[in-house]
């Protein structure tokens, strides 16, 4: 291929051709596409050597002598390229995209965001210098003990519940309560990210006041704060437990913003030595996406063993953990409707501390819907529970270990 094939400098390359001009704006000059990669150009020159690369690569091809087939050959292997080179460019932003949505980015943790936070309300007005450093000071004090500091905690709920059932709710047959409940709601530290740990809190708040499990967890009692609890997934992971969960969060969970769902929950708390489980409703169940069995496991998991001829049962059963994709929440009750229907009562720790204080004022029909969940109200497609059952022996404890190198949940159905 000679260079009688190039056009002259100054002049459109040959085989370019002129595209309309852009419309915006209409007066704009005139466009040049080139013939072989479609590359759009105002600039005759610039478009004129463009080519001229194409037509080079090309004559070094044809002094190689290629035949058609290895021509063939050579553009498909270099199309390969390109789109092997594109596919690993748009796997590694994807990647990128998770960590930051799962908390692994390395932007931090609890700490960090808690300040950033604080900075911004303090930039905006809405924080006085002196709170800043008021809260700053309370929140390292709290993270060096280890402790949750209780600023988004709210107690007796549960305790409001019952009394509200004695007195109300006509339509009500039987509903029954686990043991007494605290409800903690995330913070400046753990916003859009600590739902699993403060639900922990929620569950470990209920343990505490139980005396089938006070004993069991006294040396680290009260309740502890989210980087704690990191901490003490981690010990979890480095005496063997769930070596899959560890290797996901290459060990690590402290100063980081990650997410934890029930895996996490069941291997901490069998770590602290008490027994539990974890069930998979890994389909529906029921129409439209509904899953009446797992609202029937809830009705067995509270009513087992205990006379339902009352209408109120404060039960010394937990709380049960509940996990679906992208967040979870805790079952602190049931009702059981003369019509036969279910209603789960759940804790949120998205609800503001605020709305649940409220709740201490008075209970009734409208405000116990931050509560209610009836089987339309939880559709979506799996859900994950964690219920505690006992205390385990040390033996028994050595043996859930090393089931959890393989970790696999009881499904239902």
């Amino acid at each position: 291929m000679d260079g009688s094939r190039r056009g002259r400098q100054g002049s459109p390359p040959a085989g370019a051709r002129a595209v309309p001009p852009s419309p915006l704006p209409e007066s704009g000059p005139p466009l040049y596409e080139c013939p072989i990669c479609h590359l759009s150009c105002t600039d005759y020159p610039v478009l004129q050597e463009h080519v001229e690369l194409h037509l080079d690569e090309c004559s070094i091809l044809e002094g190689r002598n290629l035949n058609d087939l290895e021509l063939a050959e050579h553009l498909q292997n270099e199309e390969d390229r390109q789109r092997r080179t594109e596919t690993a460019r748009q796997e590694k932003d994807d990647f990128q995209k998770l960590q930051r949505q799962y908390g692994l980015d390395g932007s931090g943790g609890y700490k960090q965001q808690s300040l950033k936070a604080m900075t911004k309300e303090v930039d905006f007005g809405r924080m006085q210098p002196s709170e800043y450093h008021r809260r700053k000071a309370d929140m390292l004090e709290s993270l060096a003990l280890g402790v949750d500091d209780g600023k988004t905690k709210t107690s007796g709920i549960t305790e409001a519940l019952c009394q509200y059932y004695q007195n109300e709710c006509k339509d009500i047959k039987h509903v029954w309560l686990s043991t007494g409940v605290d409800h903690f709601h995330c913070s400046f530290g753990d916003k859009g990210w600590g739902c699993g740990y403060r639900n922990f809190q929620i569950l470990f708040s209920s343990l505490l006041r139980n005396n089938s499990y006070k004993d069991c967890l006294k040396d680290i009692s009260p309740v502890p704060c989210i980087p704690k609890i990191q901490t003490q997934i981690e010990d979890a992971w480095k005496e063997g437990f769930d070596p899959q969960g560890a290797s996901h969060f290459n060990s690590r969970l402290q100063g980081t913003k990650a997410w934890i769902g029930a895996c996490e929950i069941y291997t901490l708390l069998t770590f602290l030595k008490l027994k539990c489980q974890i069930i998979d409703f890994h389909q529906p169940t029921g129409s439209s996406g509904t899953h009446p069995r797992l609202f029937e496991w809830v009705l067995n998991y509270y009513s087992s063993g205990k006379d339902s001829n009352g209408k109120v049962m404060s039960t010394s059963k937990p709380p049960i953990y509940l996990q679906h994709q992208g967040h979870s929440r805790t079952i602190v009750g049931i009702e059981e409707r003369k019509n036969k229907s279910l209603c789960l009562l759940i804790f949120d720790p998205g609800c503001p501390s605020e709305e649940m204080q409220k709740l201490l004022k008075g209970i009734d029909g409208n405000n116990l819907k931050l509560f209610r969940r009836l089987p339309g109200g939880l559709k979506h497609k799996q859900y994950q529970i964690v219920s505690v059952d006992g205390v385990l022996t040390e033996e028994e404890k050595v043996a859930r270990r090393q089931a959890s190198q393989f970790f696999i949940a009881q499904k239902i159905p």
